[in-house]
Order: C-alpha cells, then sequence, then structure tokens
C-alpha cells in the first residue's frame, strides 16, 4: 500500500463514514471512553516471569497480536478504550514498562529505553508471538522506534501517536522531571501530591492541564490506578526517578539513518494542542519513516489524547492494519 493509496482511502472512509461505530467524537468527555473500569482492569491483570522481573499486562481478544506501548507515568491503562474497541480485530496485550504500573522489575534491572526493548523482545518470546503491530504513545513511542529499527521482522505496522523523537528527546517539559528525579524528589512533590488531590491533578497546573484537553480527566480512577503502585514504597519512587532519568540522554539520538530504512508500513496520529511534544515531530516522523502513510492531525488533543479518544484510535489502527 503506497501513501497515496492509504491518503485517497481513508479520505473515502470519512467521507462515506466507513467503519462505522469508530469514527472520532469531537472530545470524549471524561470517563467517556467506554473501556473497562478500574475494577475489571484490575482483575484481568496478568504477570509474566521473565529475566527483566514479572511483567504486568493486559489481554483482550484473539488472532494476530497489537501491542500498545503506554506514556510516562502511566500504565496500561491508558489502553482500556481502545483495547475494548480493537479486541474484535487482534488479539490486544497492553504490558507496563518496567518502574512503571504494576510490573514488579528484576533487582539491580535497568529500566533505560534499551532495557524496555529488550524485556519487550523477551516478553514476546515468552508468549511465542512473532510478530505484532505496534501502537505506542509518549515514551513508549521512543520505545517502538527503536524496537522497528532493531526488529523489524517481529513488526507487521507502526502506529504512532504524540512521542519522542530524534530532535525532540527528551522534551524541554521534562527537564524539570529529570532534574527532580535526580533528587529523589519528583514523586514525592507531584505525583503524591496529585494523588491526594484529584482536583489539583486535574487543575491546570497539574498533571491533567500539561497532558489532557478535556478538564475533567484523568478520572478519579485513573489517577488512582497510575499513581497509587509509583507511590507505594521507597523503592517504587526510585524505579520512577530511575526511569526518567534514563530519558536525559537522548535515546533516540543518531536513529534518523534507520528509521528511513524502515519498511514497517508506519501511520502518525498527532495531537495538535500537546504543549510536551511539538507538531515539528510529526513532520519529522512522516518525512523520516521509510513507509510512513502519512499524518492525522488532532484538534482538541493534548498529549494523552490516545485515553481520551479511543474511538479515533480504534478508527486509525484498523484502517492501517487493513490496508497495509
Amino acid at each position: 500500500m503506497q501513501r497515496r493509496d492509504f491518503m485517497k482511502l481513508t479520505a473515502a472512509a470519512l467521507t462515506a463514514g466507513a467503519f462505522s461505530g469508530y469514527m472520532p467524537r469531537a472530545l470524549a468527555s471524561a470517563g467517556g471512553n467506554s473501556g473497562m473500569d478500574a475494577k475489571a482492569f484490575h482483575a484481568s491483570r496478568r504477570f509474566l516471569q521473565t529475566p527483566f522481573g514479572r511483567i504486568a499486562y493486559v489481554e483482550r481478544g484473539t488472532g494476530d497480536v497489537a501491542l500498545f506501548l503506554h506514556g510516562f507515568p502511566l500504565n496500561s491503562f491508558q489502553w482500556r478504550g481502545a483495547l475494548d474497541r480493537l479486541s474484535p480485530y487482534r488479539r490486544c496485550i497492553a504490558p507496563d514498562f518496567m518502574a512503571l504500573g504494576y510490573t514488579e522489575v528484576a533487582e539491580g534491572q535497568s529500566v533505560a529505553p534499551d532495557a524496555q526493548v529488550a524485556m519487550l523482545i523477551a516478553f514476546l518470546d515468552a508468549l511465542a508471538i512473532p510478530k505484532v503491530d505496534l501502537v505506542a504513545n509518549d515514551s513508549g513511542g521512543a520505545v517502538a522506534q527503536l524496537f522497528v529499527t532493531r526488529h523489524a521482522d517481529r513488526v507487521r505496522t507502526l502506529l504512532l501517536t504524540n512521542c519522542d523523537t530524534e530532535h525532540e528527546s527528551p522534551p524541554a517539559a521534562m527537564k524539570p522531571v529529570i532534574a527532580m528525579s535526580h533528587e529523589g524528589t519528583y514523586v514525592d512533590k507531584w505525583l503524591v501530591p496529585w494523588l491526594a488531590n484529584k482536583t489539583l491533578a486535574r487543575s491546570a497546573q497539574g498533571f491533567g492541564g500539561m497532558c489532557f484537553a478535556d478538564p475533567r480527566d484523568p478520572t478519579d480512577e485513573a489517577i488512582d490506578c497510575y499513581f497509587t503502585p509509583l507511590v507505594s514504597t521507597p523503592h517504587r519512587k526510585a524505579l520512577v526517578h530511575a526511569y526518567a532519568i534514563a530519558l536525559e540522554h537522548n535515546p533516540l539520538e543518531g536513529i534518523g539513518a534507520a528509521l528511513r530504512r524502515c519498511a514497517v508500513p508506519t501511520r502518525i496520529v498527532w495531537g495538535m494542542d500537546d504543549t510536551i511534544f511539538s507538531p515539528a515531530g510529526a513532520e519529522y516522523l512522516d518525512h523520516t519513516m521509510g513507509h510512513s502513510l502519512g499524518v492525522r492531525r488532532v484538534t482538541n488533543a493534548k498529549l494523552f489524547y490516545p485515553e481520551e479518544r479511543p474511538d479515533l484510535i480504534a478508527e486509525e489502527a484498523r484502517r492501517l492494519w487493513h490496508m497495509a
């Protein structure tokens, strides 16, 4: 499938209302993603023992595998709405990265992006999964780029949303987080207060205002699900700090040549109101990826719009999987 053909089919589908039920809403309301609630999500969590630790993950559906990579400081709960919508078409698997979510990291294990890629390969091998469709957001997008350039034979398609790029990794907004992480204070200064005061977390000065378009997001249960494990012990706090510090020295430096050689069909879907990653990141990926199928620019969408707009993610994923 050539880019021009993909774009023609995309335009025709939007006009005709193809993939009924998966067309994007103007803006999802809080809790409006219609995904599993936290209770159901916790109940469905599984653990897989690997040399990297016990990797927490959620799985739905059957068939070819789609692997969902979440952002920082989130976990696989970010993808609940997309998993609900896409599980009729793929075996959808959303793991928690090492240091985030509910994964239990092996003693002394690095949690840097390189190690996350190695963990994912071990994870897929343990499940006897040869190939995946990758869907990624935020720092998960950096891991996805490393994954696809090192293990292209394991990737059918790549769907990238707002994320690190070679020239914006880490983004400027991460610098205070990294500085606090060096001091060992980030979790206590930001995450602990946000967990205790959900209104603060959703404020313009909080996590919600920074990363979500709807002022009612993230929901109370999402905040609890994301931050409770991260603040639970001094060890977990240290792992969060290690994750942030590992992003300090650009993990994507020099990746451009490998991306240009990459033949994996890639679609970029970018929230245009993101204050963390600039629109230039979408243009860079579109012009650099060896088999880019173009960019969809999404208004009223910030960094973590995949959580608020799962219909849009499902629409783009299904079209990419069908056309690639």
